[in-house]
């Protein structure tokens, strides 16, 4: 029995189950958590990130993705190590942050309130192609996954609703991860500890998100009108 299972909301296109705000929405967000038991011994930059930005006692988020929901499919873009800034279909998604013991972490979907949704979706995919920043600086051509969609997400006046802060690497015990001190000396540079910039914990607690409701299982596929699942392809 997995620990956790995928609580992303689905869009069950055609079949009108939910109500409108229980469906998964173009432009919505979908935050990645791991548990707060999760090893962050591991040596990896999720259970590195987990440590940094995590909460004791609740789930440390540590990716952030765009949800593009079109007529019969959903596609998600995002920023990674694997893909770099890519578009691809929820299955790909799925796959990629399946845990090594073959559960899935914890997926909450967020919905940004007072922006243009779709032009932010349109917004990211210009973005496609351009490599993982895995310096995590800012004012680069690279991006990592929460920079991606601080720089897709304008207001009216065309500026980030998601605002810039002084960036922790820290462990809560105030010690550095030494997977960052490994990352960032292979690199030739120091931790860029309080350097602006964003992350999927604190983005998540933004005042312009709204929780999206009506969670299911990450087996309730997306489906297309005959019944057969629809996760991408145009």
């Amino acid at each position: 029995m997995n620990r956790i299972l995928l609580i992303l909301t689905i869009l069950l296109i055609a079949t009108g189950c939910g109500s409108r705000n229980d469906r998964l929405r173009n432009g919505d967000l979908i935050f990645v958590g791991l548990p707060a038991g999760y090893d962050a011994a591991t040596g990896t930059m999720d259970a590195a990130i987990s440590s940094s930005t995590g909460e004791d006692g609740g789930v440390n988020l540590i990716h952030v993705a765009i949800a593009e929901v079109r007529a019969d499919s959903v596609w998600i873009i995002d920023a990674t190590i694997r893909h770099g800034v890519d578009r691809h279909p929820l299955d790909t998604f799925l796959t990629d942050f399946r845990l090594d013991d073959g559960s899935y972490p914890e997926f909450i979907v967020k919905r940004v309130k007072g922006v243009d949704a779709d032009a932010a979706v349109e917004r990211a995919r210009t973005f496609c192609g351009r490599a993982y920043d895995v310096r995590f600086l800012p004012h680069n051509d690279d991006l990592y996954c929460s920079e991606l969609v601080q720089k897709s997400y304008l207001d009216k006046s065309g500026n980030p609703v998601f605002e810039s802060e002084p960036m922790n690497w820290l462990a809560p015990d105030g010690t550095m991860p030494p997977y960052w001190e490994w990352l960032f000396g292979q690199l030739g540079m120091a931790v860029p500890q309080g350097l602006p910039g964003t992350n999927p914990q604190r983005m998540a607690e933004a005042g312009c998100l709204v929780d999206v409701p009506g969670r299911v299982s990450l087996f309730d596929k997306v489906r297309s009108r005959d019944g057969s699942a629809a996760v991408g392809g145009d």
